[in-house]
Formats: structure tokens, sequence, C-alpha cells
């Protein structure tokens, strides 16, 4: 042990809703922990939100330890502030044992066989030395630009997904959004709604109807089982994980996101932009084919669930199938940002893992933690909260109890008690 260190069997690095999770079982479990924060509790949703913000799924969806969405309306979309609220209620149901705008700077094995982690905060370093750590700082913390972002007209003003909140705070003129996943399809609507030029950068992400033969998608896919197949089992296997996520929306009541029609009412679409030096941009030619492959898994999408009506003989509307409204003439390939009066871009092109800090070798070679149901062959390190962590519902608000609770058991059998499963058996 380190001198002049302080030893808590249980750390958990990182605040938001998956690690305090963790930190509701551990605490009726009577399990001594920490929960290392290095802004406020969930801060990201009210800090790294845009202001017309809804969640794409429905609010029934959420479910955190003891605390299930017991609102009016268990079939719509929260907005981002009533989001915020909604955890500020849960927050206000127990009193986990948080240090907040702390950082954990460096993460290593101590002598003992334990873990060693170097704290940073407003009163100067510290060491904490403990048996068991939960990594629960997200699954891609760091926002991704390309490498020729730098080499554009420095008179562009350039923003990540994460820093946008609302059209005025751009410049007067067009916006290009880079990226068509759920930010970035839904950022550009919400442009293409306030009345701004926009241009869209299309990628690969696929598409899925918000309401169908008379019920939400996700509701459907929820009684089919998908959210809850193990990722090891699930159709496509890993191909299908690495996936972008569907782009749809829960503004106003839920609708599609139909690229097309935005396009049929002045919208700008691209392929995926490759490069770009000044005002002069380059895509490949790849946005038709984009576009029918959303189209197609939509339709896909579709069409599964009709399998399930008919095979569970469920009393529903008849089946329909998507089709296009627009088509473009040609795939573009290159923009001028001039020419054409663009005076900003909005990158939502994701984001990257970054685990620099941890030392420990648990990490395959894209930096992403190898580990099975948050658990990694490195023993007392584990995570929770990443995308596909156990199933498609993993680091979503539906999965969260579930991987919470296991990530809490595994901490607490591994200390050597089963208090956990016995105070909060259900």
């Amino acid at each position: 042990m380190t001198t002049d260190s302080t030893y808590v069997p249980v750390v958990i690095v990182g605040g938001g809703q998956a690690g305090l999770s963790v930190s509701w079982y551990l605490g009726r479990a009577g399990v001594e922990h920490i929960v290392v924060e290095s802004d406020t509790p969930v801060h990201a949703w009210s800090d790294k939100r845009w202001d017309n913000f809804t969640l794409v799924t429905p609010n029934w969806h959420c479910r955190l330890p003891g605390y299930p969405y017991a609102g009016p309306d268990p079939d719509g979309f929260m907005t981002r502030d009533e989001v915020v609220e909604w955890l500020a209620g849960w927050l206000a149901t127990f009193e986990p044992p948080l240090r907040t705008h702390t950082t954990v700077t460096r993460l290593r094995r101590g002598d003992d066989g334990g873990f060693e982690l170097t704290l940073e905060s407003a009163s100067g370093p510290e060491t904490l030395v403990c048996d068991q750590v939960v990594i629960a700082t997200g699954g891609y913390p760091l926002p991704v630009v390309p490498p020729y972002a730098g080499s554009l007209d420095p008179a562009v003003v350039q923003v990540h997904s994460e820093e946008y909140f609302n059209p005025e705070q751009l410049p007067e003129g067009g916006v290009l959004v880079v990226g068509s996943g759920q930010s970035g399809a839904q950022i550009a609507e919400d442009l293409h709604l306030a009345g701004r030029r926009v241009h869209l950068a299309v990628g690969s992400a696929p598409r899925v109807a918000r309401f169908y033969r008379g019920r939400d998608c996700m509701t459907w896919l929820s009684d089919m089982g998908l959210y809850d197949t193990p990722a090891r089992q699930y159709p496509g296997g890993k191909a299908a994980q690495e996936k972008t996520n569907h782009y749809v929306t829960g503004r106003d009541g839920g609708r599609d996101v139909d690229l097309r029609r935005f396009a049929a009412e002045g919208m700008r679409l691209y392929g995926t932009l490759v490069d770009g030096t000044d005002t002069r941009l380059r895509f490949a030619a790849t946005l038709t084919a984009a576009l029918d492959r959303a189209d197609a898994v939509y339709n896909s999408i579709c069409a599964d669930i009709d399998r399930h009506i008919e095979r569970e003989g469920i009393d529903a509307p008849p089946p329909s199938r998507y089709e296009p409204v627009w088509e473009p003439e040609t795939d573009p390939t290159a923009l001028d940002l001039a020419a054409e009066g663009i005076t900003s871009i909005v990158w939502a092109i994701g984001y990257r893992p970054d685990y620099r800090w941890i030392e420990a070798s648990a990490f395959d070679g894209g930096g992403r933690p190898m580990q099975t149901r948050g658990v990694t062959e490195v023993a007392g390190l584990n995570f929770v909260g990443l995308p596909w962590m156990h199933t498609w519902g993993s680091g979503r608000f539906l999965g969260i109890d579930r991987d919470a609770r296991h990530i809490a058991d595994t901490v607490t059998e591994s200390l050597g008690g089963s208090q956990l499963r016995l105070a909060v058996n259900r």
C-alpha cells in the first residue's frame, strides 16, 4: 500500500447513471465504496444535449434501481429537461458516497495485488487504494473530429455535436452537418425546422420506423426479446454490434426521420465526407447506396415485426412498406463552402474510447475493454455502462439496472460476501 494513501474496498470511477446504479446496489448490500466523478452527477444530460433533445426510446424504457418511470406518458419521449428532472428525482432517493469535481488521472496495479488510483481535485493530488474498481466513465468519451478539420477555412465555425445546443448559436448562413447517426440526423432536423439551409453528409447509419402497426417499433422489438438477447447470441454477431444506432426521433411525440423527405423540402444531401482543404470538400459517391441501405433496414425491421405479429396471432393494423419520396439525380462528390454560403460545420461522427489512464492489459487493439458482462480478466477490474456490454439494452436506460446489479453482485462476491443477493433479491 502506498504511503499517505486512503483505502476503500471499492472505487467507482464515474458518477453517471451507470456508476451510481452500481453504488445503489452496493449501498444496500452494506459494501463500503466511493464514487469519483470529474464533474457533477449525470451532468452530461444537462451539459451535452441540445435544447430540443428528446429520448429516442419510449419513457417506459427508463428504469433505474428502485426507480422505474412512473410518469403520465410511458409511451412518450422525455425531453432533455424532463430527463434531468427524472434523474434528480432518483438521486433524491439515496445518498451515494460521491466525490465530485475529482478526476482519476491514473489507475494501476498496487504492490499488494489491489489497485492504486491517483486523484486530482482543487485540494490537490490524492491517492486511493482499493480491491475492486468499477469503470463507469462511458463507452466513448472523446469526441471525434477528422484530422483535416484544422485545414479548413478558419472563418467557418466548427462545433462537435456535444457542443451544439440550438441554431441561434451558429452564425447566419448555411450549416453542414457531418454524420447521420442519431445525433447528426436529429441535429440536421433541428436546423431544418428552424429554417436554416442545411447540408448533410450521410453516413452508413440505418433507420427504423417510429411507429408501425399501431405501436412504437421499440416496444415491438422489446416484446420480441431483441433488447434482452446476449451479445454473443445476437443476430449478425460482432458486425451488427459495430453498426451505428438507427436514426429516429422522439420529438413532438415521436416520428420517423426521413432524409429523403428533408431533401424534397430543400436539404442538400451528400455521401460520406472524405476530406477537405480551405473551403473545398470532397465526398465519396455513396449517397444513393446509403439511402437505399437505410430504407432496406427500415423495411426489414418492419418485416420482422410482421412475422412476430403473425406468429403470435396479434390483432394489429395491416402491414406496409416504405417507398422513397425522393431520389438523388446524382451522387455529389464536391462542395465549396464559400460558394454555398456555408458558415458552420457540426461534426456528428461519434466518439472514441480513452482509457490511457488505466495501466492494465484489459483492452483490444482499438482501445476497447475486453470484457464479459463488464468483467475483465484483470481480477478486480470491471466496467459498466458500455454499449453492448451484455445486450443491445446495455448502455441504455433499459439495461442499466440489470447490468449494474450484475457488476455489484460480482464485486460483492469477489470481496467474499453474499449480502447483496440477500439484500436485494427480487
